[in-house]
């Protein structure tokens, strides 16, 4: 019989109506008590850390739940999360950084619909959360809609849909059909002991450029961060004629702020090499990020920023992939 530990954090799942709209108010024990655990191979504990909505998560709130979870390592088999989906994502991949070589399944999960509501996903996907927390597998998953997706490969599609949730350039790990996961692919262990650290820099930037995008906004970013995130065109595009923002990337670096390049786009990844646009900005010393996306991008910055202030010792950690990190970089080319 498997000890799964259920720990709170609000969201939509355990919201009910207010004046001013759907509020998080239910208890971990009010929630565990919509679903049927009797005849079940778990012994289901619960304890609820905060009740906000996910739009409400901070930094600070991953170290809670990193730190609850490793705290209770050694007394589970396995952990489920329940959290809003708004932020879901970025939490999932916190913890895959905080919590590396997990021997045991961390299961985040939530629902569009509040759990006290007639049409609710939520008691499909608290049972499929807690049915996968049983697995004999390791590291950090998103369970929903019959879906599991490696923590940091998950991103939220949709506001309404029960299937919120996609794989981004990834393979989902599994699908589960009431009893039965079926496995797209064979999950390899983690190996060594749990590393739980929980050291972050908060301090980071995301900027979304767009065609007028003005070079001075990276003096006000300079003064606020120690890290920025920049949302690229394409493969990792940055206007080099017009409104140029290379000098101020350039800077910004020389200043000792550590300057990510992705794309906006969700598929497949940067490739700066491909073109002009990119060559120029790749030539500053940037750290590249493959084909991660962006939920994942953030936190794993701030992990890294939390460990040094040494660029190139961030540039490495940021590139250098981790257990179900499975960063890439996308192979197709062309001949010129």
């Amino acid at each position: 019989m498997k000890k799964i530990l259920l720990l709170a954090t609000g969201g939509t799942i355990a919201s009910v109506p207010s004046e001013e709209g759907l509020t998080p108010k239910l208890t971990a024990k009010e929630l565990t008590s919509y679903i049927t655990i009797e005849n079940q191979p778990y012994r289901l504990h619960s304890q609820i850390l905060m009740n906000i909505d996910s739009t409400n998560m901070q930094p600070e709130h991953w170290r809670d739940i990193a730190e609850a979870i490793y705290t209770h390592y050694d007394q589970y088999d396995g952990f489920v999360v329940t959290h809003g989906t708004d932020t879901m994502a970025y939490t999932a991949a916190a913890l895959s950084y905080m919590l590396q070589n997990s021997q045991k399944p961390i299961v985040l999960t939530g629902s569009q619909v509040p759990i006290g509501f007639p049409k609710t996903d939520a008691k499909k996907n608290i049972r499929d959360a807690l049915r996968f927390a049983c697995e004999d597998v390791g590291g950090v998953f998103v369970v929903f809609d019959g879906r599991v997706i490696l923590g940091t490969r998950a991103v939220k599609m949709r506001t309404k849909s029960y299937d919120a949730f996609e794989s981004i350039n990834h393979p989902y790990v599994a699908y589960i059909h009431g009893e039965t996961i079926h496995y797209q692919y064979e999950l390899q262990k983690p190996n060594g002991h749990v590393q739980f650290d929980s050291s972050l820099c908060p301090d980071v930037f995301l900027l979304k450029l767009h065609p007028g995008t003005k070079p001075e906004i990276f003096d006000y970013i300079r003064h606020l961060y120690r890290g920025v995130i920049i949302e690229s065109f394409g493969s990792g595009g940055v206007p080099f004629q017009g409104r140029n923002l290379l000098p101020k990337i350039k800077q910004l670096i020389d200043d000792g702020m550590a300057v990510v390049i992705t794309t906006q786009c969700l598929e497949e990844g940067e490739d700066l090499t491909l073109y002009e646009v990119g060559r120029k900005v790749a030539q500053n010393t940037v750290i590249l990020s493959g084909d991660m996306n962006t939920e994942a991008i953030v936190p794993k910055l701030m992990w890294a920023l939390g460990k040094t202030t040494n660029l190139m010792e961030i540039k490495n950690m940021m590139e250098t992939p981790i257990a179900n990190d499975m960063t890439k970089k996308h192979e197709e080319s062309w001949d010129a």
